[in-house]
């Protein structure tokens, strides 16, 4: 789009939208659980014990929210790869 050509500034975009994509749906999360709907990685909320019922139901048990920071600190790494 802007007319970029440096594979270093292509690496860094890749992994800044990657970041962007996880945060946008973390941010979605409770918007889609009103709806009965959860897009979160399943092994993820599998390892924490966390089934899509309980985001359903809005409960903040620290296993829930173990399962919201791994994946937010999944965006924080592709952040570092981009520094």
């Amino acid at each position: 789009i802007s007319g970029v050509r440096d594979i270093h500034a292509d690496h860094a975009a890749s992994h800044i939208g990657k970041a962007q994509g996880i945060v946008t749906c973390l941010r979605a999360t409770p918007y889609h659980c009103t709806r009965r709907k959860v897009f979160l990685p399943m092994d993820i909320c599998m390892l924490h014990g966390v089934s899509q019922e309980d985001f359903i139901r809005g409960k903040q048990e620290k296993n829930v929210r173990d399962v919201i920071y791994d994946i937010a600190s999944q965006a924080h790494i592709h952040l570092e790869h981009v520094r």
